[in-house]
C-alpha cells in the first residue's frame, strides 16, 4: 500500500492553491495532467518534498517504478525523516523484486516511526517472498500488536502460518481477518483452501460460499469450490462450478482438466477426453492434463494411447510420480509386467511415501504369484486415497507376530463381498492358534457366515463391538499367516447351504430332469472394474441353446439385459427370492455347475465346494493369477481366460465346448 506522505505545513498560500489544483487532477485520475502540473511546480520549487512525493506517487501508479524510486530518493535526500516515503519506496522495490533493499527501506521507516503497522506488514510480505517465514510471522504480529483491527495483517499472517503447516493458527488468523472485515472475500477463499487441504470439505464449502457471496466474479473461488464438491462426490454441482469458472475465464486450463476428472467419475469418458484435450490446447506444458487424459484412455481400454500421454506428462515433468504409477497400470494391462514394475519402482523412488504406487505394485506381485512381497506391500492400501480409511480401535493391530492364544481377535470385513467370502477362511486358522475370534461382517453375510466351522462371535457391521485384545482387517490375514501359493488354506467347503432354505429351493424348482447350471454374467455396475468383468446377456445367451436347465443366480439384472431375457425361455429367474448370501448358497447347492464372471457368486460357489467355471478378462483380478486354468484358492474352480482383450466370444466358445462333454 502506498501511503500519501503528510503535507509540509510551511507552504505559502500561492503554493497551497497550485498544489490543490494538481491534487484535484491527481484524485480524478488525470495522471498525465497532474504529472505535468507537479513538474511545473517543481521548476519553481525544486526543493519541495511534497511535490516530489506526489510526483513519485504518480510514477508508481503509472508503473514507472524505477523513475518513482529516483524521485522519492531526491525527496529523502532533502528530508530523511519521512517514514511514509520510505514505506512507499520499499513497496516499489518489492514490486521490482529487489527484496533486500525493500526490507532496508521498511526498517528505516520503522526506525523513524516505531508504531508503523503498515511498514511491519509490508516487511512480512517481503520476508515471505524470501522464504524467511518465521520472521514474516513476527513482522505481521508486530503490525497486529500496533493495530489489532488490521484485517490484511491477520490474513497475510494466516497465509504464512499455513505455509509453515501451523494450520490451527492459520485458521485463527483468517477468522480474525473476517471478523474485522466480514466482506473479506480473499480471506474466506484462503480459509476454504486450507480446510480443503485438511479434508474438511463441508466446512471448506461454506467458506467458498461466503467468498462468492462477497465477490461473484472470481473464477478461482468457483474452481476451488468445484474441487471441494468433487471431493464430496457431488459431481453435478462440481461441473456447474467448473462451468462458471470457464465462463469467467475461458482460458482456465485447470478448470477444463478437473472438469474432465469429474466427467470421468460420472463415467462420461468421451466428454472427459474432450476436456483434457482443451486443457492441453490452452496449456501445452500441462503435465497433469496429459496424465489425466492417459487415465481416461485407460478407461476406454486404449492402453497404448494412454502410455503415449503418460510419456508426454513425464517428459514435461520428470519427477511426476503419479504419471509413472499410472503408466505402470497401463503397461500392466498390456501384460508388459516388467515395465509396469519398473514404473512403480520409479514412482516410489521419486516419492517414497506414494501409497498408490506401492498398492499397485502389490497387486501385480500377487497376480504374478509373488505372495510374500505382495501381501506386505498390500498394507499400503490404508494410506492410499483409493482405499478405505484405516479404522482405529483400542486394541492392538495383529499381523501374525504376537501370540494370540487365549486372546480375543476382532477380524473385520473391509472391501467387497467377494473378498469377504475368499478370506473369511482365515478365521478358522486364527481360532486354531487359540484365539477367540470375533467377526464383524456385512448384514447380508451374517447368515452364511454362521455355517463356518468354529466358535465365532458374529457381529453385524454397524452394531456395537465387544472389547478385544487384538484386531486385524480381513485382507491382512494372508500377510499375518505368511501365505504363499503353496500354503493357501484351500480346504473346501468352508461355507455351507442352510438345510431349511435348501429344502425350500428343492420344492420351488422341482425335480431335476436335466443338468442344472447356475449363470452369472454381470456384477454390480458400481464396481470399479465392472466394465472389464461383466458380459452383456445377449453375448452369453448362445449357451442357452444347449439342452441344459439354466438358472439365474444374480440378484440384480440390468435393464439392457431384461429385453433379451424376456424373449428367452431357457433360463429361470429367481431375483425376488435372493435376499442374502444364504439364499444364493442354497440355490447354488441345487446346481450341478455354476458358470460365473468374476463376482461374489463365483467366490461363494468355490467356498461351497461347488464346481464353478469362472470367466476372466485379459488381465484378471490379482487373486486369479496368470496362465493357469485351476485356482489354488478354490480347488473346484476352473478358469476360462480371454486370449485377446475384450474377446468374450472366444471364452464363450470354450465354455460351450466344455459343456458338451460335461453334460
Amino acid at each position: 500500500i502506498y501511503m500519501k506522505p503528510k503535507k509540509n505545513k510551511e507552504l505559502s498560500p500561492k503554493q497551497i492553491k497550485i498544489m490543490q489544483d494538481a491534487m484535484a487532477l491527481h484524485q480524478s485520475g488525470q495522471l498525465d495532467a497532474a504529472e505535468a502540473q507537479y513538474k511545473k511546480l517543481l521548476q519553481s520549487f525544486p526543493g519541495n518534498i511534497d511535490f516530489l512525493n506526489d510526483l513519485a506517487m504518480i510514477s508508481f501508479q503509472k508503473g514507472k517504478l524505477e523513475e518513482g524510486i529516483q524521485i522519492i530518493g531526491r525527496s529523502l535526500l532533502l528530508n530523511s525523516n519521512q517514514p511514509q516515503a520510505l514505506n512507499n519506496k520499499g513497496n516499489a522495490l518489492k514490486e521490482l523484486g529487489r527484496f533486500d533493499e525493500a526490507l532496508d527501506s521498511y526498517a528505516r521507516a520503522i526506525a523513524l516511526k516505531s508504531d508503523y503497522a503498515f511498514a511491519y506488514s509490508n516487511s512480512g510480505l517481503v520476508l515471505k517472498k524470501l522464504g524467511r517465514l518465521e520472521e514474516a510471522v513476527t513482522s505481521y504480529q508486530h503490525a497486529i500488536s500496533i493495530n489489532s483491527s488490521y484485517p490484511e495483517a491477520y490474513y497475510n499472517c494466516g497465509l504464512v502460518l499455513e505455509e509453515l503447516k501451523r494450520f490451527d493458527e492459520a485458521l485463527v488468523n483468517y477468522d480474525r481477518a473476517i471478523a474485522i472485515k466480514p466482506d473479506y472475500a480473499a480471506a474466506y477463499s484462503s480459509r476454504g483452501n486450507l480446510l480443503q487441504d485438511l479434508k474438511r470439505l463441508d466446512e471448506a464449502l461454506q467458506s467458498y460460499n461466503s467468498a462468492i457471496f462477497n465477490n461473484k466474479r472470481d473464477p478461482e473461488v468457483y474452481y476451488n469450490r468445484g474441487l471441494a464438491l468433487q471431493g464430496l462426490k457431488r459431481f453435478d454441482e462440481a461441473l456447474e462450478n467448473y462451468d462458471t469458472t470457464i465462463y469467467l475465464n475461458p482460458n482456465y486450463a485447470e478448470a477444463y482438466s478437473n472438469r474432465g476428472n469429474t466427467l470421468q467419475e460420472l463415467k462420461r469418458i468421451d466428454e472427459a477426453v474432450v476436456n483434457y484435450d482443451r486443457a492441453i490446447s490452452l496449456k501445452p506444458d500441462y503435465a497433469e492434463a496429459y496424465s489425466n487424459l492417459g487415465n481416461a484412455l485407460q478407461e476406454l481400454k486404449k492402453f497404448e494411447e494412454a502410455v503415449v500421454n503418460y510419456d508426454q506428462a513425464i517428459l514435461l515433468k520428470p519427477d511426476y510420480a503419479e504419471a509413472y504409477s499410472n503408466r505402470g497400470k497401463a503397461l500392466q494391462e498390456l501384460k508388459k509386467f516388467d515395465g509396469a514394475i519398473e514404473n512403480y519402482d520409479t514412482a516410489i523412488k521419486i516419492n517414497p511415501t506414494f501409497a498408490d504406487a506401492y498398492w499397485n505394485k502389490s497387486i501385480l506381485k500377487i497376480l504374478q504369484g509373488e505372495f510374500l512381497e505382495g501381501w506386505l506391500l498390500y498394507e499400503w492400501r490404508w494410506k492410499s486415497d483409493l482405499g478405505k480409511p484405516l479404522r482405529h480401535f483400542r486394541s492392538s493391530l495383529w499381523l501374525g507376530q504376537e501370540i494370540i492364544e487365549n486372546k480375543s481377535l476382532l477380524i473385520y470385513a473391509e472391501q467387497g463381498l467377494g473378498d469377504t467370502i475368499q478370506f473369511i477362511r482365515y478365521a478358522k486358522l486364527a481360532e486354531q492358534l487359540g484365539a477367540h475370534v470375533i467377526l464383524e461382517l456385512p448384514s447380508e453375510f451374517i447368515k452364511i457366515a454362521s455355517t463356518l466351522a468354529g466358535q465365532f462371535t458374529l457381529i453385524e457391521m454397524g452394531k456395537v463391538l465387544p472389547e478385544s485384545d487384538y484386531h486385524c482387517p480381513l485382507m491382512s490375514l494372508p500377510l499375518a499367516f505368511k501365505t504363499t501359493v503353496e500354503t493357501i488354506p484351500n480346504e473346501v467347503p468352508y461355507l455351507y447351504a442352510d438345510i431349511v432354505k435348501k429344502n425350500k429351493w428343492q420344492k420351488r424348482i422341482g425335480n431335476k430332469a436335466q443338468t442344472r447350471i447356475g449363470l452369472v454374467w454381470s456384477g454390480s455396475i458400481a464396481h470399479k472394474n465392472d466394465h472389464n468383468r461383466s458380459i452383456p446377456f445377449e453375448k452369453i445367451a448362445t449357451l442357452l441353446k444347449l439342452p441344459i436347465e439354466f438358472h439365474c443366480l444374480q440378484k440384480e439384472i440390468r435393464t439392457t439385459d431384461q429385453i433379451f431375457i424376456s424373449s428367452n425361455n431357457n433360463i429361470i429367474i429367481h431375483t425376488e427370492f435372493l435376499s442374502d448370501f444364504s439364499d444364493t448358497a442354497a440355490l447354488i447347492d441345487e446346481m450341478d455347475l455354476v458358470i460365473s464372471v468374476d463376482t461374489s457368486v463365483a467366490h461363494l460357489a468355490g467356498a461351497l465346494g461347488k464346481d464353478v467355471w469362472i470367466l476372466l478378462p485379459y488381465v484378471p483380478d490379482y487373486r486369479w493369477m496368470l496362465n493357469r486354468a485351476d485356482c489354488p484358492w478354490y480347488p473346484s474352480a476352473k478358469l476360462f481366460r480371454q486370449s485377446d482383450r475384450g474377446d468374450w466370444d472366444d471364452v464363450i466358445r470354450q465354455i460351450e465346448n466344455e459343456l458338451l462333454s460335461y453334460c
